[in-house]
Order: structure tokens, then sequence, then C-alpha cells
């Protein structure tokens, strides 16, 4: 199809392949870094979140049933650069006291990148008349915008602490 003939629909649901091709690399990414991480709390944080990226794979699926589609991700080069920066970190500060705080800014990269993906679907969706999909994708939004909060006050009140020390 060419170019031009595209319209939000067609943009809306490649935008919804990169957010699903990204949940899932970041449920691969998210045990390697519960493993490397030094904090208990950190640790117990990145499982957390690993349990919840499940839950919201599930609501994606959902979505693309919603939509008649097949549940299809797109390659995601941001998420991967993303991810490879973490991957960096973790390598370059293994055994160091700033590990957890530099793993802790690479899940917050993370983070920021779903909650404008999600942002920006859940608009879309609304604009397509797709309330029951905007509801779902809400639903994600909110999520990853209080782990983004949790890991705020992670490091503020400890990882940051430690990394200083």
């Amino acid at each position: 199809m060419p170019a031009k003939d595209k319209d939000l629909h067609d943009l809306f649901l490649d935008t919804l392949k990169d957010i699903y091709y990204a949940e899932k690399q970041i449920l691969r990414a998210l045990p390697r870094m519960a493993k490397a991480a030094q904090s208990d709390k950190l640790r117990a944080a990145f499982e957390k979140h690993h349990g919840e990226t499940e839950g919201q794979v599930e609501r994606l699926e959902q979505v693309f049933e919603l939509l008649e589609k097949p549940a299809r991700g797109k390659t995601c080069d941001a998420i991967i650069g993303i991810l490879d920066e973490g991957k960096e970190i973790m390598e370059e500060y293994k055994g160091a006291e700033a590990l957890d705080a530099g793993m802790l800014a690479a899940a917050q990269a993370v983070e920021h990148y779903e909650i404008s993906r999600y942002g920006t679907l859940k608009q879309w969706a609304t604009q397509l008349g797709l309330k029951d999909v905007a509801r779902l994708l809400d639903q994600t939004l909110q999520e990853e915008k209080k782990t983004d909060l949790a890991l705020t006050e992670l490091a503020e009140s400890s990882v940051n602490i430690a990394a200083a020390a």
C-alpha cells in the first residue's frame, strides 16, 4: 500500500506491533536485571515488574483480538537500544557500587518509552472510536506510571545513596 494511502488506523496498528515486540523483549531482560541487582529492593522491583509485564502482554493480545488482527510484533529499534544500554551497564559496572543506580536509570528509560507509547496509543484508540481498546491501553499506561514512580522512590530512598557512598 502506498504511504499516502496509510491512515491513523495503520499507524495505530504498526505502533501496537512495536510495543508488543518491546514488551516481549522487556520480559526477556527483566530476569537478567533482577539477577544482576545487588539491592534486594531493586531485585524485588524487577521481579514484580516481570509479573506485571506478563499481564501487559496478555492485555495487548486482547487488544489484537478486539481488532481481529494476529498478535504480532514488529522489530522496535528503540527498545533494543535502551535494553542494550542496560546490558552495557550490567557488564561495565558489575560489582561496582554504582551498578544498581545505573540499572535503575536504564529501567526508567524503558518505563518512559512505554509511557510515551501507551499514552499515544490510548489517544489514537480514542480518536478511532475504539473505547474498549483505549480502556485496556489505559490500564497498562497507569501501571507503567506507577512502576516509574516506584523506581524513582527506590532511587531516591536507597539505590542512589548507596551508589554515592
